[in-house]
């Protein structure tokens, strides 16, 4: 297969498709679809359990689109990434003042990225899981306000990107850079040969 659909919005997934060389179409929800709501977290669910169980709600409802769509087939690759402090999940900000927040709990500590793969082909879906560990340096109340105020937070579990520039403040990581990013290569690479799809790199 010379390409795959992928099911979603984020454009670091698709920067980190095209590095490994995997050409690939957008497969987005419809007007129609409440793709949020695949998102709702369930009391006392643990992170990892979470974020695995959207990545198959995910797929689920992406291999339903294609089936209703009428374009070619191919395989699906969904993706699901969070942040956790224990078994709190650190979900997407809601605005700033909660961006703050989560960057203040960040701060002087670890907390683990996780993110769950699918991709689907045919009747077949296979899937795996990144666990990474991120520690930040204890942040200043005045540099944590000014990269709130520069946008970033929004949109991204645990109100940052460790591709911006609030990688200053990070002391180390332990696993998956892309898959902090929110797509692990390593583990998306080998779930996609799979699924029989070819890389345009040679390698």
């Amino acid at each position: 297969m010379s390409f795959i659909y992928l099911a979603s919005q984020s454009p670091r997934r698709r920067q980190l498709l095209e590095q490994i060389g995997v050409r690939h179409e957008l497969l987005l929800p419809r007007a129609d679809e409440d793709a949020e709501a695949l998102e709702a977290e369930r009391p006392g669910e643990a992170p990892a359990d979470y974020v695995q169980r959207v990545t198959r709600a995910k797929l689920r409802a992406a291999r339903k689109r294609l089936a209703a769509s009428g374009l070619p087939p191919a395989p699906i690759l969904c993706a699901d990434t969070t942040v956790a402090i224990g078994r709190a999940i650190l979900a997407k900000p809601a605005d700033a003042a909660d961006a703050q927040a989560m960057l203040g709990r960040l701060s002087g500590r670890t907390h683990r990225v996780l993110t769950a793969v699918g991709v689907a082909s045919g009747a077949r879906a296979h899937y795996a899981l990144s666990d990474s560990k991120v520690r930040f340096a204890p942040i200043p109340a005045d540099a944590i306000e000014r990269y709130v105020a520069g946008g970033e937070p929004f949109g991204k579990a645990g109100a940052y990107a460790i591709q911006s520039a609030i990688a200053a403040w990070i002391e180390r990581i332990e696993g998956s850079h892309s898959g902090i990013m929110g797509l692990p290569l390593f583990e998306t690479a080998q779930l996609l040969r799979r699924a029989g799809v070819r890389f345009s790199h040679s390698f």
